[in-house]
């Protein structure tokens, strides 16, 4: 299972393409529930969000479906997957919390409210472009961070500038000869790239917690 969800990922853009091939329309509900899932269900983290837009931004530009229906579809899919998770935290947020579930961790809630000490309202939207964080952060939203009229701004800007800039790079680059012949490194790149800030968050909060212990 694990092994078949990993080659799938790795090979995105044949899958996505062969899928619209096969099943037309159809390629469209999967398109809008994978964003609307990894976006809306804080136990689903994982999915391919950042690398799924690029490939279908990349298709669209072979002819397979339209750029501009795809995008507004999209946006609509992250906005309503916040929305979700934003009420999501406000309902059973601090409950989770209280038990101790295993995830959401109590210590990558504590560390994404943090984040909202530090930057603010603006945390909804820098987070769409950090993997996990992008989920957990509408959560902690909703669990007393942010009103939601404050958090619904930032959630509709800061989703259609996430898909429109990944989904038009697809776009743009995805079909150039040498991104095709390494489009698997490509997909790994974007992945290693998105998870840059978390990677750089993470290390400066342990930083800054190490200096404080040594005081």
């Amino acid at each position: 299972m694990i092994t078949h969800l990993i080659n799938w990922l790795l090979h995105l853009d044949v899958h996505l393409l062969a899928f619209s091939q096969v099943h037309g329309a159809w390629v469209y509900v999967l398109l809008f529930s994978i964003i609307f899932i990894e976006t809306g269900v804080v136990i689903l983290p994982f999915l391919p969000g950042d690398s799924l837009l690029f490939v279908a931004g990349a298709i669209a530009a072979r002819g397979a479906f339209p750029l501009s229906v795809v995008m507004p579809l999209l946006i609509v899919a992250a906005v309503l997957g916040d929305a979700l998770n934003f009420w999501l935290g406000s309902r059973f947020g601090h409950r989770i919390l209280a038990k101790g579930w295993r995830w959401p961790k109590a210590e990558h809630l504590r560390l994404t409210h943090e984040f909202f000490e530090r930057h603010g309202g603006k945390t909804i939207f820098l987070a769409r472009f950090v993997p996990i964080i992008r989920t957990l952060a509408p959560f902690v939203a909703g669990m007393g961070a942010m009103s939601y009229r404050r958090f619904a701004m930032w959630n509709v800007t800061g989703a259609i500038t996430w898909v429109v800039v990944v989904a038009v790079a697809g776009y743009l680059f995805g079909n150039i000869a040498w991104v095709q012949r390494n489009f698997t490194a490509a997909l790994l790149g974007i992945i290693v790239i998105s998870l840059l800030p978390g990677v750089f968050v993470g290390l400066k909060n342990w930083w800054q917690g190490r200096k404080a212990s040594a005081h």
